[in-house]
C-alpha cells in the first residue's frame, strides 16, 4: 500500500517539499533559538559583570563588607570569597548557592572551609567584621581590581525561592590580605522563560505549516499535473481504438507540458504517416506482384492442358520479374527497418565504371574519390539510375564522378525527354511511374527511384533531379567524402 501510494508523482513530489520544509524550519528555529539564547544569556552576563565589577570597585576603595551597596540588591545575589574560598560576605537574603566555588552561602555558616594558621584566621575574622585594618583612623588599604571578568552558570536561593543564575566573578587584590573574588549573579529567567516560549511557539507552528505546505504542493501537483492526466487518458483511448489520426489535448500553459503534448502529436502524427506508408506499400505491392504471378499462373495453365501452347519464354521473363520484385521489396524492408549502411571504404569512380561496363551508349567520364559505406546498396544505386536513364534516352547516356568540396558527386544524364519540374519530387515516391501509358514490362514496378533515394539519405547524401544539357534528366547523386 506505502509502494503504491508513493509511486504517485504527486504523492512523491508532496513528500519531498514538505521534507525540505521540515528540514530548513527545523534549521532555522534551531539557528533562532539558539540565537535568542546567547543573546539573552549575554544580557545576563553584561547585568552580572556590571554588578560584580561595582561591588569590586568599592571593595577595592576600602568600604567595610556592611556598606557595600550591591550586597543590598533583592534579585542579584553577591558573594565575596577569599582567597581560601571562605565566603566573608553575601547578600543578606542568600541562603544557598551554587556556581560561584565557595562551600557556603554567607560568612560562618556550617561547613564552612576551615585552613590556614592562627594569626590567617585572625585576619580573617578581623574581615568578617568589616574591620580593614588595626586601626580605623588610618587610611583603608586600596586594591586592585582585575580588568578580566569570569562567568559560571549556577543556581541561588534567595528568600525561599531557587533560580538559575549567571554568575560574574571579578577578583581584587590586596597588598596586606591577598586576593578577594566577588561574585554577583543575573537571573537567566528571562531566557528560560523566552526560549521556552519560542520553542512551543515552534511546536505548536511548525505543524501546522507543514500541514499548510503539504495540502498547497498537493493542490498545485495535481492542477499541474492534470494536463498529463488528460494526454493519458486520450493515449489510451488511441491505443484502444487505434486510431492513430486523433491527437491529445494541448494545454495553452506554453510550459513543459504543453511542449510534451505537441511532442506527442508530432510523434503521432509521424506514426500515423509511418503506418499510412506501410499500408499502402503492402496494398501496391499486393497489385504489382498479383500481375506476373497471374500470368505466370495462366501460362502454367494453358501449358499444363496444351502443353504445345506452353511460352517457357514468356514463364522465364515473368520469373525474372517475380524474382527482381522481389528482391526490390526485402531491400525496401531492410531500409524501413533501419538496416546501417556500413563503413566500407571504396572508390566511387571505379564502381560507377563497372556497373557501366557493357551498357550500350553508355560514357563514363570518372574521377577517383573515395566515400565509405554499403558498396552493394550504393551499386545498386547506380545500376537503378543507368537501367531508367537508358530506358527514357533518345541514343545516349553519359555519366561523370568528380568531388565537390566534401562531397563525391555521380552526375546521370541522357537525352530523352527529361521530367517536368512538377513531377520531380514525385517520381521518387514508391510504386510511381509518370508514363501510364508504358507497358509494366518496360516501364517496371517503380520502385529503382525510390530505393535510389532511400539508399542515398541513409548515406548521408541527396538524390535530385534536374535538366540534362541535352535536354533528358539530370540525376545528382552526392555522397560524403571518406576522409
Amino acid at each position: 500500500m506505502t509502494r503504491r501510494w508513493f509511486g504517485s508523482v504527486r504523492s512523491r513530489a508532496t513528500l519531498a517539499a514538505t521534507v525540505v520544509v521540515a528540514v530548513a524550519l527545523l534549521a532555522a528555529g534551531a539557528a533562532v533559538l539558539l540565537s535568542l539564547r546567547s543573546d539573552l544569556t549575554g544580557q545576563a552576563e553584561s547585568e552580572a559583570a556590571s554588578a560584580a565589577r561595582a561591588v569590586a570597585v568599592e571593595l577595592s576603595d576600602g568600604r567595610p563588607y556592611d556598606k557595600l551597596t550591591g550586597l543590598d540588591e533583592d534579585d542579584r545575589p553577591v558573594q565575596i570569597v577569599d582567597k581560601r574560598g571562605r565566603v566573608v560576605a553575601a547578600s543578606e537574603d542568600l541562603e544557598r548557592v551554587t556556581g560561584t566555588g565557595a562551600d557556603t552561602a554567607r560568612p560562618g555558616d556550617p561547613g564552612g572551609r576551615a585552613g590556614g594558621d592562627a594569626d590567617d584566621d585572625a585576619d580573617d575574622s578581623d574581615d568578617a567584621n568589616g574591620s580593614d585594618g588595626p586601626d580605623d583612623d588610618d587610611p583603608a588599604p586600596r586594591g586592585e581590581v582585575d580588568s578580566d571578568t569570569d562567568f559560571s552558570t549556577g543556581t541561588a536561593t534567595i528568600d525561599g525561592t531557587t533560580a538559575d543564575y549567571r554568575f560574574a566573578a571579578v577578583e581584587v587584590e590586596f597588598e596586606d590580605r591577598g586576593k578577594f573574588t566577588v561574585y554577583a549573579g543575573a537571573p537567566l529567567a528571562a531566557e528560560r522563560s523566552a526560549v521556552g516560549t519560542a520553542t512551543t511557539a515552534m511546536l505548536i507552528g511548525f505543524p501546522l505549516l507543514l500541514a499548510v505546505v503539504a495540502g498547497a504542493t498537493w493542490l498545485v501537483t495535481r492542477r499541474a499535473l492534470s494536463p498529463v492526466e488528460g494526454i493519458r487518458r486520450e493515449m489510451a483511448a488511441i491505443t484502444a481504438s487505434e486510431d492513430l489520426a486523433r491527437r491529445v489535448p494541448v494545454p495553452a500553459t506554453h510550459d513543459e507540458v504543453a511542449r510534451l503534448a505537441l511532442t506527442t502529436n508530432e510523434t503521432l502524427a509521424a506514426l500515423e504517416s509511418s503506418v499510412e506508408r506501410q499500408r499502402r506499400f503492402v496494398a501496391d505491392a499486393s497489385h504489382e506482384l498479383r500481375s506476373p504471378i497471374a500470368s505466370l499462373r495462366t501460362q502454367l495453365e494453358v501449358g499444363a492442358a496444351h502443353p504445345e501452347l506452353l511460352d517457357l519464354d514468356g514463364a522465364v521473363t515473368d520469373t525474372v520479374r517475380l524474382q527482381t520484385l522481389a528482391a526490390d521489396l526485402l531491400l525496401l524492408a531492410r531500409l524501413d527497418a533501419g538496416e546501417r549502411p556500413g563503413d566500407a571504404r571504396f572508390d566511387l569512380g571505379a564502381l560507377a565504371r563497372e556497373h557501366a561496363e557493357g551498357r550500350a551508349g553508355v560514357t563514363v567520364t570518372a574521377d577517383e574519390v573515395p566515400v565509405a559505406g554499403s558498396r552493394a546498396q550504393v551499386g545498386r544505386v547506380l545500376t537503378n539510375l543507368l537501367d531508367n536513364a537508358r530506358r527514357h534516352a533518345r541514343s545516349a547516356v553519359t555519366v561523370g564522378v568528380r568531388a565537390e568540396g566534401e562531397w563525391a558527386v555521380v552526375a546521370v544524364a541522357d537525352d530523352g525527354d527529361g521530367v517536368p519540374e512538377a513531377d520531380r519530387e514525385r517520381i521518387f515516391e514508391r510504386f510511381v511511374r509518370l508514363d501510364e501509358a508504358r507497358s509494366r514490362d518496360d516501364g517496371g514496378a517503380g520502385l529503382g527511384l525510390a530505393i535510389a533515394r532511400d539508399v542515398a539519405v541513409r548515406h548521408g547524401g541527396t538524390l535530385t533531379v534536374g535538366r540534362a544539357p541535352a535536354g533528358g534528366a539530370l540525376f545528382e547523386l552526392r555522397l560524403p567524402r571518406a576522409q
